[in-house]
């Protein structure tokens, strides 16, 4: 993973909705749609957005099939941000 995809990760996981939403499609396990917007008191632009961000990043991959599209977390794009942030503990056992 390089630094300027880790940055984009770091941005979208920078809001709290955004948190919230990667949650969300972390627990249900599957890909959603517009249920996304019943879930959280915004309005579907600003989740769109918020989608947008997180797609940009690689941790949302976006589906779309006819006039949907289906929204899933990316398990390896998240997989290898784990393993980046866990390479910090690591170092801090070998050198601590």
């Amino acid at each position: 993973m390089n630094t300027e995809q880790l940055a984009k990760i770091f941005k979208a996981l920078g809001h709290p909705t955004r948190i919230k939403i990667v949650e969300h499609l972390i627990d249900i396990n599957t890909c959603v749609c517009g249920e996304i917007v019943d879930i959280f008191p915004y309005s579907q632009s600003t989740i769109s957005q918020h989608l947008k961000l997180l797609k940009e990043s690689g941790i949302v991959c976006g589906e779309v099939e006819g006039p949907k599209t289906y929204f899933c977390v990316d398990k390896t794009v998240l997989n290898e941000f784990k393993q980046y942030i866990q390479s910090f503990y690591k170092d801090e056992k070998t050198n601590g």
